[in-house]
């Protein structure tokens, strides 16, 4: 008898179900998309994940599992042809980091680019939100989903660097992959899914930012490509095998992109770090303790602090050390000669302070909800 397949619950239009339907495309594993109007989620889904959110991915067996990092650490378990965390140290730290940058960081871009021109594209938001939602939902999440651009960093002072920045990375990663078909070499890593998310979901499907990206920078678009079609779609680089890079000096059109995203996730990164930092020092949450009093509400509270020189208010989500701990936890894994010599290229980088280190307590997932976890 054949397996049933895995049910993926999610939208076309969302960021994070990109970032998980793209990896499993790649892998090449059977699956069924549903969307949240589909009487399952409400009746099933909705009770065990706690609150109204996308992707969950229903196993074969009917195990329950939400959030793009966990259902994709849970693939990777069961075997996949293309494991995305690279061997080398330094390469999964980076992988970790872009994947931050481009489902944390990126999202100003990306909710920019979908809700500061709403009129220019109406029609298609329209479209797809109710396809994904149901004529009757799609109103309502369209207008929270408006109103989310302050909190992200998206104000009037703010909006001509959010959109130079994006034109800065789309030159950036064009030169890139006019040298190799993702971003660690020759096969997807975490980065590619983690920057998939924003690319597609977003900047490669709504309309404006679609032809900004097909009009100066194809060989993105074309990773855009690459990255939704099943297995690894490669023709323009016959020569390559499946690899990531080497331990050897990383391309120049890496590191440049590296330094972008170094210039991009500061200060708002150590801003961020240091108000959960005053706001755990101050609370003193219990170990296993939900991060919020609402499964619903991710963020605890709002910091000021700057983007590429711009003035912006933006939340603080605990959510942001669950992904960013993974990669502290590849450090600390190696001798300590070896950590000082990855630090050393981290801060060479400008990544170095990436890496939340030296912390009482860290953020865990328990019952698909974040929690904290003390020390």
């Amino acid at each position: 008898m054949t397996a049933a397949p895995y049910r993926l619950y999610g939208a076309s239009h969302s960021l994070y179900t990109g970032k998980v339907r793209c990896y499993m495309r790649n892998q090449g594993i059977d699956y069924v998309e549903l969307p949240t109007w589909h009487p399952d989620f409400a009746a099933r889904i909705l009770p065990q994940i706690g609150r109204g959110i996308i992707p969950v991915l229903e196993t074969p067996e009917g195990r329950v599992i939400q959030d793009s990092i966990d259902i994709i650490d849970y693939l990777e378990a069961q075997g996949v042809p293309w494991p995305v965390y690279p061997q080398s140290p330094l390469l999964h730290i980076l992988a970790i980091i872009i994947e931050y940058y481009g489902c944390q960081a990126m999202l100003k871009h990306a909710m920019h680019y979908r809700w500061s021109y709403r009129e220019e594209q109406e029609d298609f938001l329209r479209c797809a939100f109710t396809l994904g939602s149901g004529a009757e939902m799609a109103e309502q999440i369209m207008g929270r989903m408006n109103s989310y651009l302050p909190r992200l960093g998206v104000n009037p002072g703010s909006i001509e660097q959010i959109e130079t920045s994006y034109h800065e990375l789309l030159a950036l990663l064009d030169a890139h992959f006019a040298q190799m078909p993702y971003l660690l070499g020759s096969r997807p890593s975490i980065a590619d899914y983690g920057l998939i998310a924003p690319l597609f979901a977003h900047l490669g499907r709504d309309p404006v930012p679609l032809a900004l990206m097909q009009q100066r920078a194809p060989r993105v678009h074309r990773w855009v490509e690459r990255m939704t079609a099943p297995g690894l779609d490669c023709v323009e680089y016959p020569e390559q095998v499946p690899a990531f890079l080497d331990d050897g000096p990383l391309p120049a059109t890496l590191q440049a992109l590296l330094r972008h995203i170094s210039g991009e996730i500061f200060p708002e990164l150590t801003d961020k770090l240091a108000f959960m930092d005053a706001w755990v020092s101050e609370q003193q949450p219990a170990d296993g303790s939900p991060v919020t009093t609402r499964p619903q509400v991710r963020q605890i509270g709002l910091v000021q602090t700057q983007f590429r020189g711009a003035a912006i208010e933006v939340g603080v989500e605990p959510y942001l050390l669950y992904v960013l701990q993974r990669g502290t936890a590849v450090l600390d894994a190696q001798p300590a000669d070896q950590q000082q010599t990855l630090l050393a290229t981290l801060d060479q980088l400008g990544l170095s302070a990436a890496l939340p280190r030296g912390r009482s307590y860290q953020v865990g997932r328990r019952n698909n909800l974040e929690c904290w976890l003390r020390a």
